[in-house]
């Protein structure tokens, strides 16, 4: 069995005070990290107004990840942890921490150290003022290429562009939300969550905290290209119905380009008997046009269709295999 040290540090809060703040952090094979992601917790929790527990949710980590928050839960019974039983995913992982959050107040963030913890004294300053939910604003992303600050760029904008609601561009899920705000999320039953757009759908009065993002503390990139494009399409799709408009609009465009190709043909037809745009080409470039608006638009479609099949199934969000929760 894995024995994490034992660092000199003060405990997050004392057994008999119950939580004012309770810290949310998802992980997925942060064995590098996650003693460092404790120490600077700990060492803030002093600055707070109120006593922090720390839950931390493993989503079916490959590493020694599990058995370090095991040790840390033996010796500071405000960790809590979480096992789920398999890789769930980012968005299921945090949404199982707030299921068992118990603080006034619940705060998102990353292990990977990206999101600095010692930010959330100023939330907690921000939440005290009276704001439900103050959330992390990136201002710049340090040892990023340029190609991944651009797509992110790009995709803040169109999603805020498109979204029927207003979602803050440049956030992530860093965060600190009130107990009425984590109250709404949690009754939630969506399972193809986009927690940042949920978090502004809810509602209440919501401001910004702008931090400079640094490179990860240790260890490899979780959100791959993959992940990213993936979580992309669910924060479309679930906050905008313009995709399916897009497929209409499609469809009329080909239309009236039909029409305006039959009209042209006809007209080549009666005046230039021989020319060769009325042939072969003409005919299969207007096949491979149509054909490629009609395969967006099921796609379009279907991934409409394969969120509603998700939901109308009923399956839990996640099955958890160990808990250290207080008292445990």
């Amino acid at each position: 069995m894995f024995e994490a040290p034992q660092p000199d540090l003060p405990a997050i809060a004392s057994d008999a005070t119950p939580p004012r703040y309770s810290l949310i952090v998802p992980i997925y094979n942060e064995e590098e990290n996650l003693l460092e992601l404790y120490r600077r917790i700990s060492e803030l929790a002093d600055q707070l107004d109120g006593p922090l527990e720390l839950i931390l949710v493993d989503d079916g980590s490959r590493d020694a990840s599990l058995d370090i928050m095991r040790s840390l839960h033996g010796q500071d019974k405000r960790v809590s942890y979480l096992s789920l039983a398999r890789n769930f995913g980012h968005q299921i992982a945090v949404s199982a921490g707030m299921d068992v959050a118990r603080g006034a107040a619940a705060v998102i963030m990353d292990a990977d150290l990206q999101d600095p913890p010692e930010l959330i004294v100023e939330m907690a300053e921000r939440w005290q003022a009276g704001y439900h939910v103050v959330y992390a604003q990136r201002v710049s992303r340090y040892k990023e290429s340029k190609v991944k600050r651009l797509l992110a760029y790009g995709f803040y904008r169109v999603l805020k562009w498109l979204a029927d609601i207003e979602i803050p561009t440049d956030t992530g899920d860093f965060c600190l939300m009130d107990r009425s705000v984590l109250d709404v999320l949690v009754q939630m039953p969506e399972r193809n969550r986009y927690l940042r757009g949920l978090r502004s759908w809810v509602g209440f009065n919501q401001t910004a905290v702008q931090f400079h993002r640094a490179p990860r503390h240790a260890g490899e990139v979780k959100y791959t290209f993959r992940k990213s494009l993936n979580l992309a399409i669910d924060g479309l799709v679930s906050f905008s119905k313009v995709p399916l408009r897009l497929s209409t609009y499609l469809g009329l465009f080909s239309a009236v380009i039909a029409l305006a190709m039959a009209a042209l043909v006809f007209y080549w037809r009666v005046t230039q008997v021989n020319s060769p745009v009325t042939g072969f080409a003409a005919i299969a470039i207007a096949i491979f046009f149509l054909g490629a608006v009609q395969l967006v638009s099921i796609g379009i479609l279907g991934e409409y269709i394969g969120r509603i099949y998700e939901e109308v199934k009923g399956r839990p969000l996640y099955t958890i295999k160990e808990r250290g929760l207080p008292n445990s």
